[in-house]
């Protein structure tokens, strides 16, 4: 990944998550002994489990089942439960010349709507973290137009995550927390000057387990 900013605008972005995702370590016996307990009540939690979003801050929480009924049950809710599907779009319309257009400095990038703000935000995973671009308004809104699925989804939950890197060019609306679980995996497991073999084995693995999990759309875009 360059180093090259191309007009994007360094500001790391670390929730809480990331933060938690990048201290854990690789030995699976202290994995074992950690319990996972939700940050809202402290009640023990299973591997899989839910998590809640602070829009003001961009925190994300692990969270019981009790407390995501709790907390973003009700209008004007603090919180907004992470949705739990992975669409993997199968048409998706995007030219290089689009992609350019949008001024992203590496080809892995996740952009979600930020609904306080009234836009939409543009990140990039590097070694330090995520990082935000700055974003042609008029570029996304063409890629929106031609591609019926970002339509609908979630402001400030959901995200489309671009994976240009390879051959084949993949694109999904996934939860927002995969995406920092992206940048952590990255940031963990970064060296040198170009990564090394073993950060790029877990962008790989990472994408795969992606379309393992995600449902395929093949739904037409607009015309």
């Amino acid at each position: 990944m360059s180093e090259a900013s191309n007009g994007a605008m360094e500001r790391e972005a670390v929730p809480s998550f990331l933060r938690q995702f990048a201290r854990r370590r690789s030995s699976s016996a202290e994995s074992a002994e950690r319990e996972e307990r939700c940050e809202l009540c402290s009640a023990s939690l299973a591997a899989t489990h839910q998590h809640l979003l602070d829009p003001k801050t961009r925190q994300i929480s692990c969270a019981c089942d009790g407390c995501v009924i709790l907390f973003c049950g009700q209008e004007g809710a603090h919180f907004l439960r992470v949705p739990r599907r992975i669409r993997r779009l199968i048409d998706f319309r995007m030219s290089d010349l689009q992609w350019e257009s949008l001024m992203i400095p590496i080809n892995l990038a996740f952009f979600y709507r930020d609904a306080a703000a009234g836009r939409v935000v543009a990140m990039y995973p590097s070694p330090a973290g995520a990082t935000e671009s700055l974003l042609s308004l008029e570029s996304w809104e063409e890629i929106v137009a031609q591609n019926k699925a970002l339509q609908s989804t979630e402001s400030d939950v959901e995200a489309l995550l671009v994976n240009r890197i390879g051959a084949e060019k993949e694109y999904f609306i996934v939860p927002i927390d995969e995406c920092y679980r992206l940048v952590g995996l990255i940031r963990m497991h970064w060296r040198g000057l170009s990564g090394g073999p073993e950060v790029w084995k877990e962008i790989h693995q990472f994408f795969d387990s992606l379309k393992a999990r995600g449902i395929a759309v093949t739904e037409s875009p607009n015309a």
